[in-house]
């Protein structure tokens, strides 16, 4: 994993926050607030242009951090990303347990552990990818589920590997999101285990309907939701 730089490329001090991975909703909130800094006269041209190419390629949360560190008023879409960037360690293993019961949503901000086990009978799962705080590169999910559904919700830079996990009566419905060339793979998440009877479903965000209006590509959020 690659270290933290500056607007100018430089390491930074020992001690920083850890490199935790920034999502396109990241990206694009910081771009968005160098841009209003722009405008106000903030940032010179050649500042802005240098500071987008560093945003537009940031691997981190903590790339984007520094970005607007010296702005006098940084926004409260900029200082979510910094707040995030110093959250602490992800948990080695969360294990959900649940029966007969609601259903199991990890949504918006929530960081993902380096493994999930999924003990779950007759509840529906949901677990959200598009902008969650992701620590590694590869995430284990062990299912051990029976009936309902579970449903990861994915973005174009992320993998779902299936073919670890065994289906006893149940469908698998996999939608790959189209990336651009090039694109590279920001999370894999690997699915182990058995699920029987339900759904396996795999798919991108759901279109809003000014999106299906206008028949426009579905990108990540970019608001902030709870975990």
């Amino acid at each position: 994993m690659s270290g933290e730089i500056s607007p100018t490329g430089k390491q930074p001090a020992p001690g920083s926050p850890p490199a935790l991975r920034a999502s396109h909703a990241d990206r694009d909130r910081v771009v968005d607030v160098l841009r209003i800094a722009a405008g106000d006269g903030l940032l010179s041209a050649d500042e802005l242009d240098e500071r987008l190419e560093v945003a537009l390629s940031a691997r981190t949360l903590g790339q984007l951090a520094v970005l607007t560190a010296d702005l006098p008023a940084v926004s409260g879409a900029a200082a979510a990303v910094t707040a995030v960037a110093a959250v602490a360690e992800p948990k080695d293993v969360v294990r959900i347990e649940q029966v007969f019961s609601g259903a199991v949503e990890r949504t918006g901000r929530w960081v993902l552990p380096r493994r999930l086990e999924l003990a779950v009978t007759w509840c529906d799962v949901t677990l959200d990818f598009t902008e969650a705080v992701i620590t590694q590169d590869t995430v284990r999910i062990d299912v051990a589920m029976a009936g309902k559904s579970l449903t990861l919700i994915t973005g174009p830079d992320i993998e779902v590997d299936v073919d670890g996990l065994t289906l006893v009566h149940c469908k698998l419905r996999h939608r790959r999101m189209r990336a651009a060339p090039g694109t590279p793979t920001r999370l894999r998440v690997e699915l182990v285990g058995q699920k029987a009877h339900g759904n396996v479903v795999v798919r991108p965000p759901r279109r809003t309907f000014g999106q299906w209006l206008l028949r426009r590509p579905v990108s990540p959020p970019s608001g902030s939701g709870g975990g």
